[in-house]
This record gives C-alpha cells, structure tokens and sequence, in this order.
C-alpha cells in the first residue's frame, strides 16, 4: 500500500521527519496485514490509518519532553475522511435498493396486467 499524501504533514504536526513517519507507516501497514487478509479493504486501510497515528503519538511524545496531542487534529481528519468514504457506500446502497423496490413494483404491476387480460 502507498503511503498516503497527508503523511508529510501528520509528520510536521508531530514534530517528526518524514522518512521517520514512513518507516512508522510501513510498520502499521504490516500490522494491519498480520490482521487482516484482504490488504485492499476499507478495514484494513482504517486498521493502518489508526494505528499509524497512535505510532507517531508515541514517537511523538518520545522525542519532546511535554507530551503533546496531535491526535485531536488528526483523528478529526481520520474520522471526515472516513464519513466521506462511508457515504459512497451508503449512496450506492440506497440506489440498489430503490432499484430493487422499482423492479418488484413493476413485476407485480405486470403480473397484475397480465391477470386482468386473461380473466376477460
């Protein structure tokens, strides 16, 4: 998986370099792969994602002497990022299911035509 573009600057937010921050990326993503076994899934992608901010929280706090909370910034990105992926799922399923009503409409008013012509 490629590293994501926000990567340089979770990195910046954190105080860290960016090689730092992708070595952090490749450990989680291999975390992630250990969990998961389709590396392609929203589930896995979301596993990464988490654990890669709590990795830099940890490098993070690790290198300043006062501990700081960058995830307050970038979990709210996490987290609107996440709901505007969601909502493709969620358009995408409400279509099929106005499609499925549609098409059970129609059948069952073509049955309907269908009766009323033979019963004359």
């Amino acid at each position: 998986m490629n590293a994501p573009k926000l990567l340089p600057w979770i990195a910046r937010r954190a105080g860290l370099d960016e090689t730092l921050a992708l070595k952090l990326w490749r450990r989680a993503a291999g975390e992630s792969e250990e969990l998961h076994a389709n590396c392609e899934s929203a589930d896995y992608y979301s596993t990464t994602m988490s654990r890669f901010i709590d990795l830099v929280e940890n490098e993070s706090n690790k290198l300043s002497a006062t501990p700081t909370r960058i995830g307050t910034d970038t979990d709210w990105i996490w987290r609107h990022h996440k709901r505007m992926a969601m909502m493709n799922k969620l358009a995408t399923q409400n279509i099929a299911q106005l499609w499925q009503t549609s098409r059970r409409r129609f059948l069952a008013g073509g049955i309907k035509t269908l009766q009323t012509e033979t019963t004359h």
